[in-house]
C-alpha cells in the first residue's frame, strides 16, 4: 500500500509586486534581483487578507481534481510557519472551514521544507494503513515576516498555498520514498523570531534585527549540497537514479540554487520545473504550487518519476520520489 496523489490545487494572492515595485521601496534594482535570484515578481497578501482563504481555495481545487468532497477525507496535515494562532493548529482551522469533523488535523513546522516533511507523515500513514484519503497543504505568508527595509530579504519572499489529495492504494504508483534530515547546529543561517507581523502595505519602520534573518552565502552552499544529496538518497531508496527522473520539482527559493542542484545531480534544466521568477520563495507552499502548475500544464504523465526536494530553516531538508 502507498499514498498516491490524486488531486492538486493552489491559490495565490491577487497583489503582484514586481521588481520595479521593489525598486520604489528599497535601494535595489531589477538587475540585482534577477542576477542573484532569478525572481521577477512575487505575490503578497495585503493587510486584512487571510492566508486561510488561500488554503481553503487550494484545498477545494485539489478535492475537485480528485473528484472528492471534504467529507471523504480521513486526515488533514498542514505544513506552515504562518499560522495566526499558537494554538489551535492551522489544520484545525482549515478543518472547520472545510466543514468536516472528528478526523485528525495537525500542523508540521519545518519552514520551507515543511511540505516534504508532511509527505513523510502521509507516506508513513499510508504504509501503515492508518488512514486512506488525506489532504496535505503547504501554505505560508513569509512576506509578513520580512523587514521591508532589508533589501537582502524582502525581495525574496512571496505568499501562497498549495494542496494535494492523496489516496492509499495498492500497486507501485504513488510515493515511493521520502527522506528527511535536519541540522539544528545551522539554525542561525535562516531564522525569524516569533512576534509582530506586518504586511507590505502597512506603515511603520521596523528595527534592523526584526523579521527574517538570513546568511545568504553560507545558506547557498549548504542548500545545494543538501538538496542534491537527499534527492540521491531518496532515489536510491527507491532503487532509482537521476537518469530515471522525468521531472524535478524543487523548492522555489532561488534560481541559482535550483540550477546548481540540477548540475550536481547531472540532470538538465529541461527536466526541472521552475516558477520562482513569478512567485519568489513561498516557503512550504512552493512545491505544491509548482506541482499543481506542472500537472495542469500537462508536464506530468502516468508512471513518470517525479522528485520533490526542499531545504528550509532549522536547517531542515528532504526529498520525495513519486511514480505518477
Amino acid at each position: 500500500m502507498g499514498a498516491r496523489i490524486i488531486g492538486t490545487g493552489s491559490a495565490i494572492p491577487t497583489t503582484c509586486l514586481t521588481n520595479a515595485d521593489m525598486e520604489k521601496r528599497v535601494a535595489t534594482s531589477n538587475d540585482w534581483i534577477v542576477t542573484r535570484t532569478g525572481i521577477q515578481e512575487r505575490r503578497a497578501i495585503k493587510h486584512g487578507e487571510d492566508l486561510m482563504d488561500l488554503m481553503h481555495v487550494a484545498s477545494t481545487r485539489a478535492l475537485d481534481a480528485a473528484g472528492l468532497k471534504a467529507q471523504d477525507l480521513q486526515a488533514i496535515v498542514v505544513a506552515t510557519v504562518s499560522g495566526e494562532y499558537y494554538f489551535p493548529s492551522t489544520a484545525c482551522l482549515l478543518q472547520e472551514r472545510l466543514g468536516v469533523d472528528t478526523i485528525p488535523a495537525f500542523d508540521v513546522n519545518a519552514a520551507c521544507a515543511g511540505f516534504i516533511y508532511g509527505m513523510s507523515v502521509v507516506h508513513s500513514y499510508a504504509k501503515s494503513g492508518e488512514y486512506g484519503r488525506m489532504l496535505l497543504v503547504g501554505a505560508d505568508a513569509l512576506s509578513t515576516m520580512v523587514n521591508w527595509q532589508d533589501r537582502t530579504t524582502c525581495v525574496l519572499f512571496g505568499d501562497g498555498a498549495g494542496a494535494v489529495v492523496l489516496d492509499t492504494q495498492p500497486g507501485d504508483r504513488g510515493l515511493l520514498s521520502t527522506v528527511i534530515e535536519s541540522s539544528g547546529a545551522l539554525w542561525k543561517l535562516l531564522h525569524v523570531r516569533s512576534g509582530h507581523r506586518q504586511a507590505f502595505d502597512q506603515e511603520g519602520i521596523q528595527p534592523k534585527d526584526w523579521g527574517i534573518q538570513m546568511k545568504g552565502p553560507e545558506l547557498f552552499k549548504v542548500a545545494v549540497r543538501a538538496l542534491a544529496d537527499v534527492a540521491g538518497k531518496a532515489l536510491g531508496r527507491s532503487g532509482l537514479s537521476s537518469s530515471d527522473v522525468h521531472l524535478i520539482i524543487p523548492h522555489q527559493a532561488n534560481l541559482r540554487i535550483i540550477q546548481a542542484v540540477a548540475e550536481r545531480m547531472k540532470v538538465g534544466m529541461d527536466k526541472v520545473y521552475c516558477n520562482v521568477q513569478r512567485f519568489g520563495n513561498t516557503s512550504a507552499a512552493s512545491i505544491p504550487i509548482a506541482l499543481d502548475e506542472a500537472v495542469r500544464e500537462g508536464k506530468i504523465h502516468d508512471n513518470d518519476i517525479i522528485v520533490l526536494n526542499a531545504c528550509g530553516g532549522g536547517l531542515t531538508w528532504g526529498a520525495s520520489v513519486v511514480r505518477w
